[in-house]
């Protein structure tokens, strides 16, 4: 069949739902196809914990929080380490996020409805001088509503747009490559997909029952990135991440495949950074999965003690919750694909946060009576209690030689040293019988208290491990979780896909994670984090108004 619409968006995401309610608002007529089922509508953000990176916003300053977009530059310049030729539209999609993030974006975003959790989070601390990576100050600003929250007022624009008969959704439409007439792309071409109930995230079958071509003056692409796909995860790993992980989980669902970043380089769009990349070292395997190999992410405090396989405590400043990257780059050059927290139940009650919207259902379902039961209250959330309970990586002891025991026989062929998480364990408790030690973790811990946030909710009080008071002993296993590409397809600011010899391709636009969130990779190496859903606001918006503008 043959369709025409002024816009084609590849990719029912956040970032091609953000174009389509911009073209929307134009009076333009698009059209949005997916290869999955109508349940997956909004991609990844739905799964998502909703955090924004914003720069001087009101929730930081109510929270005694003196930011600025001279430190916020200061941070991403440092943090992204753009050292490429080929970095130049990254850099300047960094500045123009900066500037959305500092300017516009709450504003545009208050306009539609969205709230912020008023406790700004403080993710990728750093820890190192002050001008090494990591953000200075918290700048992680959870959405009430999380993804789902992010997503609704651009889902909603868009449903209404199919019922003014603007938007046309075609899912179970599998994209398999762009036309391209005298050099410009003017359509796409593929399969349609038998239907398949499958529920979001999902795996949905892959039955051919017919073929479909589209054209259209513009072309998104709006796919995401590889990190559902393990195999091509490993084909791009870096050496100075060290070996790619044999066993790792997947904080995204299988159809995260790739295939749309293949498909517009077969079309002639540069793809560019694709050895950068985003993958968490706290992944823990779900108790009740959705697709395969399905991973959550501790969102970790500062103070649980980090142990490699063997059971050496990681060099500073690699605590939780302060350099991924630099903690990921460490543990693979340990030869093991895991590595251990040992923490107690206090520090779990305060710390353990866990990343998604179905793991918060207080956030997620803006419940205040719901979010003082669980946060404020006796206990862990109960997500995290669930996994405590059910999950296949936790241990939870009376002692600490139990736990030493229990942990060795979670991985039997894993080279853990007793004596050394005892001397580990041990060493580290002594250094809570003053106020102050030469221990940089425990000084890192004191300072983020500091924080009125921190000290509020997210940090706990020092204390030895070994106190029964704060006890059970917890060890948790945590696994490399995969999770976001960093480079993808090169554009120009208003999101057009270049060639490889810099020149616009006509008719193409790549958004979100297809386009390395900006420019084939704004965040250059390593994200300040809230900065993933932000990107993908960023360059929907701007690819939208650019169509719109034709």
């Amino acid at each position: 069949m043959t369709q025409r619409a002024d816009a084609i968006i590849v990719g029912a995401g956040l970032a091609g739902l953000v174009a389509a309610a911009e073209l929307v608002a134009a009076g333009k007529r698009v059209t949005i196809v997916d290869q999955e089922p109508e349940a997956t509508f909004g991609g990844q953000a739905w799964w998502s914990f909703g955090g924004l990176f914003l720069v001087d916003s009101p929730e930081q300053r109510r929270m005694g929080i003196r930011d600025s977009i001279e430190v916020a530059q200061q941070d991403w310049d440092a943090t992204a380490g753009f050292d490429r030729p080929e970095d130049d539209h990254a850099r300047q999609w960094a500045e123009s996020y900066l500037d959305f993030a500092a300017g516009e974006k709450r504003a545009w975003l208050r306009q539609r409805g969205v709230r912020f959790f008023p406790v700004v989070g403080w993710a990728e601390r750093g820890g190192d001088t002050a001008t090494g990576p990591g953000n200075s100050v918290p700048r992680f600003h959870i959405v009430w509503g999380t993804g789902p929250g992010i997503l609704e007022p651009f889902v909603a624009t868009v449903r209404r747009g199919v019922d003014e008969g603007l938007v046309t959704l075609m899912f179970r439409h599998r994209v398999d490559a762009l036309t391209v007439v005298d050099g410009r792309v003017t359509g796409i071409s593929g399969s349609v997909l038998a239907p398949d109930d499958a529920e979001r995230g999902a795996a949905s079958n892959r039955e051919i029952i017919a073929d479909f071509a589209l054209s259209a003056d513009a072309v998104v692409i709006a796919s995401g990135g590889i990190g559902g796909n393990h195999d091509l995860v490993r084909a791009a790993w870096p050496d100075r991440l060290g070996t790619a992980p044999t066993r790792m989980v997947s904080g995204v669902p299988a159809h995260v495949d790739g295939r749309g970043l293949g498909i517009a380089e077969t079309a002639g769009a540069r793809l560019i950074n694709g050895d950068r990349m985003w993958h968490y070292v706290e992944g823990i395997q779900n108790h009740s999965p959705v697709w395969a190999r399905h991973g959550i992410r501790i969102l970790p405090g500062p103070s649980s003690l980090w142990l490699d396989a063997t059971g050496r405590r990681l060099p500073a400043p690699l605590f939780p919750g302060f350099d991924t990257l630099g903690t990921l780059a460490h543990l693979r050059s340990t030869g093991h694909d895991h590595s251990w927290f040992v923490t107690t139940q206090s520090i779990i009650e305060k710390e353990f946060a866990l990343s998604g919207s179905e793991q918060n259902p207080d956030l997620t379902g803006r419940s205040v009576r719901e979010l003082l039961r669980q946060r404020l209250g006796r206990g862990a959330t109960e997500a995290v209690e669930r996994f405590m309970r059910d999950g296949a990586d936790f241990i939870v002891a009376g002692t600490k030689d139990e736990l030493i025991e229990r942990m060795r026989a979670l991985d039997p062929e894993a080279p853990l040293d007793p004596a050394r998480v005892c001397h580990e364990i041990e060493s580290r408790d002594r250094m809570l019988d003053n106020g102050f030690s030469k221990d940089a973790q425990l000084t890192a811990i004191r300072g983020a208290r500091a924080y009125r946030g921190d000290k509020l909710i997210r940090v706990a009080a020092p204390h030895r491990l070994t106190d029964p008071r704060h006890g059970p002993l917890i060890a948790v296993r945590l696994h490399v979780l995969t999770r976001k590409s960093l480079g993808g397809i090169q554009t120009d600011l208003d999101s057009r896909a270049l060639t490889p010899t810099g020149e616009v391709l006509p008719g193409l636009w790549a958004v979100g994670e297809a386009a390395g969130f900006g420019g084939g990779g704004m965040h250059g190496y390593r994200s300040l984090e809230g900065t993933f859903l932000g990107g993908c606001l960023h360059t929907g918006l701007r690819a939208g108004r650019a169509i719109a503008r034709m």
